[in-house]
């Protein structure tokens, strides 16, 4: 956290700022290791100061001992503490959050402060979490390991009897169980022509004998999450599924190949869809090929045809290509992969290919 702390006050003297204050609370965790919230984070060149509440002050003496914390009692507001802090501070020119404070808050942050400059920064700590450090990189692993290990104990299970919903609540149910703290978002269950939609609810719907199941899932581990997609054949499918389940797998396996540091995320897009173009899918693939994962389930880097974000050693992505054919299947095929310093690594080891991926009941 020192680090982290230490990487941030260096980005200072380039914003032109004296300090920086972290109103997103996934930032303010990550800088600080903090699992609370309701609580800031005022980041100068020398300290930083916790701006909290009686609830967490023992939480925050035990989560982030070298943090210095104020803590507010009952009758006072938030504002009125950020005012107190800065006013012993001294800092004139303060660093905000544009992206994440409202204006609500940012209108009382200037009535209560006349003094300070508000100065408006844009993805300064989200530039930071892009790379993972060491303890990063292996809680992720253990998130992986735990949705991997879930989704390999559920499967055996599957018959016709079970519904998407049940799926997906079971698949929660699994993780939890092996050591998440929850999953990383609400797992995806589709199956046949609801496998077409990428981001569809589960719902009370059969598993059909002949078709395909979509799942979409992940587990969040000590903050950190992973995500991953397979897609099953049950019984008899089309030729159709068949030729454009090869072809995805084509176009992932293709872009995983690509990916190492200095190369743009739009490149390694541009490479997987031009594999599905090339089959004539290319209007059946409607999303980016892939994004970062960390303490959120979607944050940078992006892999889009419109994102220029560079790739860079301790990334780690998301690569997932698919195909959906609509009122009829849905592929995706999901990986997650850490950016290494001469190429890539694939964190998830589940089998993907066609034949591996044919569910008996």
């Amino acid at each position: 956290m020192t680090q982290r702390l230490d990487a941030l006050r260096q980005s200072l003297a380039s914003l032109e700022i004296d300090a920086m204050l972290v109103t997103d609370e996934i930032n303010v965790r990550y800088l600080t290791g903090f699992t609370g919230d309701s609580s800031y984070l005022l980041v100068g060149p020398d300290r930083a100061t916790m701006l909290s509440d009686g609830r967490y002050e023992i939480q925050l003496a035990n989560e982030c001992p070298s943090v210095s914390a104020a803590i507010r009692p009952p009758s006072q507001l938030m504002m009125d503490l950020v005012k107190q802090v800065l006013g012993d501070s001294g800092y004139e020119r303060v660093g905000i959050e544009s992206a994440v404070i409202s204006l609500s808050d940012y209108r009382k942050m200037s009535d209560q402060c006349p003094d300070v400059s508000w100065i408006e920064t844009t993805g300064v700590v989200e530039r930071q979490r892009m790379i993972k450090d060491e303890d990063e990189i292996a809680t992720t692993r253990g998130a992986v390991s735990i949705a991997q290990r879930s989704f390999q104990s559920l499967v055996p299970m599957l018959s016709p009897k079970w519904t998407e919903r049940a799926i997906a609540h079971e698949l929660e149910a699994k993780m939890r169980f092996l050591g998440a703290e929850s999953a990383s978002f609400k797992p995806i269950v589709g199956f046949n022509a609801a496998a077409a939609l990428p981001h569809y609810h589960p719902a009370e719907i059969f598993m059909p004998t002949n078709g395909v199941v979509l799942i979409d899932w992940g587990a969040k581990y000590r903050g950190y999450a992973s995500d991953i997609t397979r897609t099953l054949s049950v019984g008899n499918v089309s030729s159709e599924f068949e030729r454009a389940y090869e072809v995805v797998l084509e176009a992932q396996m293709a872009a995983i190949d690509a990916i190492k540091p200095g190369v743009e995320g739009k490149e390694i897009d541009k490479i997987a869809r031009g594999v599905i173009g090339k089959a004539g899918l290319g209007d059946k693939f409607n999303h980016g090929l892939g994004h970062g994962i960390g303490l959120q389930i979607h944050e940078s880097p992006r892999m889009s045809s419109n994102c220029e974000d560079e790739l860079a050693a301790g990334m780690i992505v998301t690569v997932e290509p698919g195909v959906y054919i609509g009122n009829e299947f849905g592929i995706r095929i999901e990986d997650d992969v850490l950016v290494t310093e001469t190429g890539c690594e694939v964190l998830t080891t589940l089998p993907k290919g066609l034949d591996d991926c044919r569910l008996v009941l």
